[in-house]
């Protein structure tokens, strides 16, 4: 479809929403959630050694604290919002509650981990006895086998986002759809995803701020475009997100990995091949070895959550159920972003903007064209991705477009530019027009790039004369004095994270003291016998 063709068939669409019996209001009131992850650290910035604080609960059965890959990796979830300012207060609230109970520990404030010995320093997760615990575990285990543990030290925040259910009876009259059910949501969810994929580099650029990283996180030889920045510190001088490159959470061995995104059920076909081929050098690394597992299987994914992408089509899952049989059974229900820096400068790990910009950007995907990804076009869009995060404040960069190179600074004011009439429509009935205020400030960024927040840490480490971890470490201090600040947290909401805490030991124990069968009998049932 033509860039012309796609400008108007979204300026129609956006008409029709504006134009509709909600007046304006079509788009507001989506649900939205986040889940940011966060190394605990010793007062001197290394990874924590200690287990996982027993008065955050258990991390196998408390639903918003939890652990990721790492013992040490903290993961805060907060539970849906349709306000990004309610799931701001909760996410603080529940910052509040884990400093206040990490002894002399702190929260590491950056993405990128601080200076580190190797992969010994960054502990495997642990789930107790249970087999599900202990599936987790393994899976963890897998995932050290075949890529090493330091890739497994990043941390990210993830966007979960869904629109409200009076949108989809609207959308279905823009789009002349009578029945608009589970497929038709399906299919307009992965128009979005398909259009993330194509110009989700727009929020590397915006909000990205990992352009610089310790040295002892880059295994020799070190990538030869890395210059020196201060003591132990190497950075990429245009970087936006180190992250997101090849130098970070971007898994290289699944370069053959190709997940369709065209409609549901090429995903979940995908997916399903993934989760069901040998791969044989994983093969060659034993699955059971001297009796311990080393990985779930052998297969090129161990499970649908192995596969690394930058927005993912979720539905929650019903207890025992994996997240491919939940799709199948009923549809998309909302999307995951996962290709979010943590804010550095913000204690909580995420910015109000990026909310706000997030939740307009994943509308305009939905609102434009979208064509199906044909295989030529896939690898165009990764390497715009690692582009810009590698090199994204380079003056006159230049992406690739429909086989066409074209300016960054010119692709991003055409998005920005038709950001303004999804802003108009979310700031419907707001006199703050907080919207359009949030996408102003993007404007300028894409203008000026040393307004971006990648261009401002680079900024910081010079006027600071510091290398990249000490300047964490003293950020994850002063962040650390903030989130301990009473003012303004809900003591019922603290109270409830508290008796969650309890309850979910409670849980775990009850499991693990009712668990019946052997491991290999859970892995059948979990994964089908043909995977276990």
């Amino acid at each position: 479809m033509a860039r012309a063709v796609i400008d108007r068939v979204f300026e129609r669409r956006l008409a029709a929403l504006v134009n509709s019996r909600e007046h304006g209001a079509a788009l507001a009131g989506g649900r939205r959630g986040l889940e940011r992850e966060g190394l605990r650290v010793t007062p001197a910035g290394r990874v924590s050694a200690r287990p996982h604080p027993p008065a955050l609960g258990s991390a196998l059965c408390n639903p918003h604290i939890t652990t990721d890959y790492s013992e040490a990796l903290l993961e805060l979830v907060t539970p849906t919002f349709n306000d990004n300012a309610a799931l701001s207060q909760y996410l603080g609230d529940l910052h509040h509650f884990v400093a206040r109970l990490l002894d002399d520990e702190l929260l590491w404030a950056g993405s990128m981990p601080g200076e580190i010995a190797g992969e010994a320093e960054v502990p495997i997760a642990r789930y107790g006895s249970s087999h599900r615990g202990h599936f987790k575990e393994v899976y963890r285990r897998g995932l050290q086998t075949r890529y090493g543990g330091l890739m497994q030290a990043i941390a990210g925040a993830h966007y979960n986002f869904s629109f409200p259910e009076r949108f989809w009876p609207l959308w279905a009259e823009v789009m002349e759809e009578s029945a608009p059910g589970a497929g038709f949501v399906s299919t307009a969810y992965f128009d979005l995803v398909r259009n993330y994929r194509r110009h989700g580099w727009l929020a590397l650029y915006l909000f990205g701020v990992s352009p610089a990283l310790c040295a002892s996180f880059v295994p020799a030889p070190a990538d030869p475009e890395l210059l020196p920045l201060g003591p132990g510190t190497l950075h990429l001088p245009n970087a936006t997100s180190l992250r997101m490159s090849d130098l970070g959470y971007r898994n290289r061995n699944q370069s053959a990995v190709n997940v369709s995104v065209n409609s549901l059920a090429d995903y979940l076909r995908d997916l399903q091949r993934a989760t069901h081929t040998v791969h044989p050098p994983f093969a060659a690394l034993g699955v059971r070895v001297d009796g311990e597992y080393r990985q779930l299987n052998a297969n090129i994914l161990q499970i649908e959550n192995e596969y690394y992408s930058n927005i993912r089509p979720k539905r929650a899952p019903r207890a025992g159920e994996s997240t491919m049989r939940a799709l199948a059974r009923g549809g998309v229900e909302y999307v995951e972003v996962r290709a979010l820096d943590i804010c550095i400068f913000e204690p909580t790990g995420v910015c109000m903007d990026e909310m706000h910009f997030m939740e307009a950007f994943l509308a305009l995907c939905l609102l434009r064209g979208s064509e199906p990804i044909e295989a030529s076009e896939q690898p165009q869009l990764d390497q715009n991705h690692l582009l810009v995060a590698r090199r994204g404040r380079e003056p006159g960069l230049a992406l690739q477009r429909a086989g066409r190179a074209v300016s960054l600074q010119d692709w991003g004011a055409e998005l920005l530019d038709q950001l303004t009439g999804v802003c108009e429509l979310l700031d419907a009935g707001d006199t703050t027009r907080r919207y359009r205020r949030t996408l102003d400030r993007q404007v300028e960024k894409l203008r000026d790039a040393e307004l971006t927040p990648s261009a401002r840490l680079l900024r910081e480490l010079r006027r600071n004369a510091v290398g990249f971890s000490e300047y964490t470490r003293t950020l994850s201090a002063q962040h650390h004095a903030r989130l301990l600040d009473r003012q303004g947290h809900e003591p019922a909401v603290l109270a409830s994270f508290a008796e969650e805490a309890v309850a979910s030991l409670e849980v775990q124990a009850a499991g693990e003291r009712s668990e019946r069968g052997s491991f290999e009998d859970y892995l059948a049932r979990t994964l089908g016998p043909d995977l276990a």
